[in-house]
């Protein structure tokens, strides 16, 4: 039995509030630190953040699922109910991370970025130096996955990322975006691909801010026409004209608020204001709600928007099942050998170390023999190992009764077990 499995635990749109979610979203800086200090005894830690959720993947023993939890509520100062976490430990949990990477855990089934955010994770986790061998090779296997899901399935045709769900909702409050004015608050991956998307399907002026004018302006300039990047200290003059405020630049407290919501709203002649929030932690204040002529959404208003093409997309879900579940059995196997590789190869390494002492001794004996009689010889021999071998190293890999051969093995030819600790190169168990 091993001592430490493949761990998962973490919160979703689907167990946790949007004003709980944003209690444990993680900044890239605040990553680092985190998981080198998660990364307990080489155990191996990564954290999957993004707006609709937190988890962090470890090896980590049976037990040790309610401390890790406290440990993830701790490194962000949360209280976040240990009741609202879901804990997967091995198989469990690699099927739930190839299906976050696949995007048919997402909010909106099939979306893009998701695979995105996976393929982050494993950076920052490499960069922390918090990746381990069998973590390193879940989330390999993870990217492999959504890879696969993109190229074999039609997921991705139909699915759509939660930028442009909110395009989608603001076209569809607002009538219609064409001659309208959509401030989108953020440079970062959420605001562009909002920006992206009403340029390409709208007509609409788009103004882009964020507090670095450099990536407003960088974001402005890849739009192209109707796109125009303005100073953040602007905003409060931007508001009034604005149809459409999108705000998702994920700043530690509110970025707009009802004092600037309200003189924006009340200079707009009676015209509406739409606010959509699609960051976590909110940018909006939800407070604003209060005040005639607005309207805001936020990330879990979204959901709703998901429906739109939704059978397109479940069609496809089946298929990328079938695609996950073949991964899924593809890493356990892996993971089933690692146990027997020391064995297998401490074994081949005593039964060549025999032959070769025996072949010595004997070709000692036969001073006369020529070269090819020799190679021949030897030749024969490592070939009767190999054929002594093969049966015995075939049970260890693929048999039912792995720790009873491997066991009588050791026993047999007293080779040495070295067992496995969590980063699956050997070492002991912690």
């Amino acid at each position: 039995m091993k001592s430490h499995l493949v761990t998962c635990v973490g919160i979703n749109h689907l167990t946790s509030p949007v004003g709980e979610r944003e209690t444990l979203a993680f900044s890239r800086d605040e990553l680092l630190p985190a998981l080198q200090r998660l990364n307990s005894g080489n155990r191996g830690a990564a954290i999957v953040s993004t707006c609709n959720r937190t988890e962090l993947y470890t090896t980590a023993a049976r037990h040790e699922t309610d401390t890790l939890i406290a440990a993830l509520n701790a490194e962000k100062g949360a209280s976040v109910d240990p009741a609202h976490f879901y804990a997967y430990q091995h198989r469990d949990a690699v099927q739930h991370l190839f299906r976050v990477a696949a995007g048919i855990e997402s909010m909106v089934v099939g979306e893009s970025q998701v695979l995105g955010q996976v393929r982050d994770a494993m950076s920052v986790a490499t960069d922390a130096g918090a990746l381990n061998g069998v973590l390193s090779r879940v989330f390999h296997s993870a990217i492999a996955v959504g890879k696969r899901a993109r190229t074999e399935t039609n997921i991705g045709r139909h699915a759509v990322s939660i930028s442009s769900a909110a395009v989608a909702l603001a076209r569809k409050h607002v009538g219609g975006l064409e001659g309208k004015t959509v401030l989108v608050i953020s440079a970062g991956s959420a605001g562009k691909l909002a920006a992206r998307s009403i340029a390409e399907n709208s007509g609409a002026r788009i103004l882009v801010a964020n507090r670095t004018a450099e990536r407003a302006v960088a974001v402005a300039a890849e739009i192209g026409e109707g796109a125009e990047a303005i100073a953040f200290s602007n905003l409060a003059r931007a508001l009034p004209d604005s149809d459409v405020v999108i705000s998702g630049t994920g700043a530690d407290g509110y970025v707009l608020g009802p004092d600037l919501i309200a003189a924006a709203a009340a200079h707009r002649n009676g015209n509406g204001l739409l606010l959509i929030d699609v960051a976590v932690p909110r940018d909006i204040d939800p407070a604003v709600r209060e005040i005639a002529g607005v309207t805001l959404f936020d990330i879990d208003d979204l959901e709703t928007m998901a429906e739109a093409g939704m059978n397109g997309r479940l069609a496809e879900v089946g298929r990328v099942e079938s695609i996950v579940d073949e991964e899924v059995a593809a890493f356990v196997d892996w993971w089933e050998t690692l146990d027997v590789l020391p064995v297998i190869s401490a074994l081949r390494e005593r039964a060549e170390t025999i032959r070769r002492d025996e072949l010595a001794r004997t070709l000692k004996r036969l001073p006369d023999l020529d070269d090819e009689s020799r190679q021949r010889i030897e030749s024969m021999t490592a070939a009767i190992v190999k054929k002594m071998l093969d049966r015995p190293i075939s049970r260890l890999k693929d048999g039912a009764d792995k720790a009873l051969y491997m066991e009588a093995l050791q026993d047999l030819f007293d080779v040495p077990g070295k067992g496995r600790g969590p980063s699956g190169s050997g070492g002991s168990h912690h």
